[in-house]
């Protein structure tokens, strides 16, 4: 059991009443909750333990959401003090509570779970209180004596959830998205470096589970690395999004309880405390309705997902034998394989993506689903779409380290097998068809199939061309695309025989 989930358990039981001997009481509109003495949190956090004990993972378990959210309170205090909202002694309380909690203090105190009614009230009212008590012993009061700290009309001061949640849920992808990226690069990194080591290893291009025609090793893994590349920008752009915030909206949108000027301050504020070039929504109204940033991230993670599962299921293939399969390349051995079958090996990492993409992908239909349930000035179920954005990134850059390192960097080519194949391979003869036509060529396919000959043979043997030119067209560099010079050859062939005797 984690600790985080330990703690989850703990705040349980105490909250409803077992270990009494230490606990103090507070109030919230109610009435009166018994609270550990030990928690930083309060009356609102105790409530939603005893409704909201749904998935067993507090909200701990994602500090990227904390650190969302400490930063936003920071902001907040700094602006209300600025503004002259609130006193500066108790900004100043909040601000180094907020500090503290950033930097991954009291981490265990944020014990709502992360499956909660109230489209993110819980989590804002546990920030609140653990926030305030922090600043009430940093301040030197006792905890719960809210007259000198309150997490209500100080803490939340100018905010509602409404706007403190979306904004600490954006700060907290965008820091999760910047680590996957981060990874991504490493992962399409390591593809090029494998591409370039087999840049001149030649082998069968397929299409359909069908013979195609050659290419390098070297392609296949350089063109992986151009997908992820490429999907890599595609979630980059996102984030330009994902940095519009509707801080200052409080309720609806409409900025009451928030001095007129408060928007541009807090989002001054925040910008500075996160690093992060953060815009205002020119619509605070619609700003708070409106869910599409997160569709459009998760949909983004989805069509990542997917190319890198099919990614994967390439390897797979390609790896597969190692005697009866394709056996083109080898894949680091990580683990035996099999209970009852001796010396079997697994595409254990690739079929763990695969896995984590499943994921991905129904995580997306929640959060479509759920972005889609909102009803007029506010939709309620940004829990779960925080709950599904964050496990999603948090499993892939997970599965891209693992696939990165215990995968890709070590994969080998077989050479010898692709030697094989490539030397009897009667697709070669595409390269040919612009000299002695489709028809000639289908032809010598077919007889070379049936055990005539190869290609090459074939071709000089039916007079269709000089040997030295089949030899110029069938180097393996020409074959593969990466000789793109025009060929030199002893005659013209522009002019060929046809089938019925007449001239083409």
């Amino acid at each position: 059991m984690s600790s985080s989930q330990a703690a989850f358990d703990l705040s349980i039981h105490t909250a409803r009443g077992v270990d009494r001997a230490k606990r103090r009481v507070e109030k919230d509109s109610l009435g009166a909750v018994e609270i550990p003495a030990s928690a930083y949190w309060g009356a609102h956090t105790a409530r939603a333990l005893e409704n909201f004990a749904i998935s067993g993972r507090p909200i701990s378990d994602y500090p990227d959401l904390i650190y969302g959210l400490a930063c936003v309170k920071q902001a907040a205090a700094r602006a209300n003090a600025e503004l002259g909202a609130l006193p500066r002694e108790r900004a100043a309380l909040i601000d180094r509570a907020a500090e503290e909690i950033k930097k991954g203090k009291h981490l265990d105190q944020f014990v709502v779970d992360i499956m909660q009614g109230g489209a993110g009230t819980s989590t804002n009212m546990n920030a609140n209180e653990v926030i305030a008590n922090v600043g009430l012993e940093l301040g030197g009061h006792r905890r719960g004596d809210h007259r000198h700290l309150d997490p209500l009309d100080d803490v939340n001061r100018s905010q509602s959830t409404n706007d403190v949640y979306p904004t600490a849920l954006k700060i907290a992808l965008d820091s999760a998205l910047e680590r996957l990226l981060q990874e991504l690069g490493s992962l399409a990194s390591a593809f090029r470096e494998r591409g370039r080591a087999f840049s001149g290893v030649l082998k069968v291009g397929r299409t359909q589970l069908q013979d195609a025609v050659p290419m390098t090793l070297g392609q296949e893994l350089e063109g992986f690395a151009i997908t992820l590349a490429e999907d890599a920008q595609s979630l980059r752009d996102i984030t330009h999004h994902l940095r519009e915030i509707n801080l200052g909206a409080t309720a609806v949108g409409t900025g009451i309880t928030a001095d007129p000027r408060y928007a541009e301050s807090v989002r001054k504020h925040l910008s500075e405390i996160t690093g992060i070039e953060l815009r205002t929504a020119a619509h605070l109204v619609a700003a708070t309705s409106d869910m599409g940033v997160f569709m459009q991230l998760s949909g983004g993670l989805k069509r990542f997902a997917m190319k890198l599962s099919k990614i994967c299921n390439d390897l797979r293939l390609l790896a597969s034998g190692p005697q009866c399969g394709l056996g083109e390349i080898r894949l680091p051995a990580r683990q035996a394989g099999s209970s009852i079958m001796p010396g079997k090996v697994n595409p254990v990492i690739p079929e763990v993506v695969n896995e984590v993409a499943f994921v991905v992908a129904g995580a997306d239909v929640t959060v479509a689903m759920a972005c889609e349930a909102g009803q007029l000035q506010l939709n309620a179920f940004g829990p779960v779409v925080a709950h599904a954005l964050l496990e999603s990134l948090k499993w892939l850059t997970a599965a891209v380290i693992t696939l990165r390192d215990n995968c890709v960097v070590g994969i080998e080519a077989n050479r010898a097998r692709l030697a094989e194949q490539t030397s009897s391979f009667v697709g070669v003869v595409t390269a040919l068809t612009p000299y002695i036509g489709y028809a000639a060529a289908a032809d010598l396919a077919k007889k070379a199939l049936e055990g005539g000959g190869t290609i090459a043979d074939l071709v000089v043997r039916a007079g269709l061309m000089d040997p030295a030119d089949v030899e110029v067209l069938l180097t393996p560099a020409r074959l593969s695309g990466e000789d793109v010079s025009v060929p030199r050859l002893s005659r013209d062939y522009s002019v060929r025989e046809t089938g019925n005797g007449g001239r083409d």
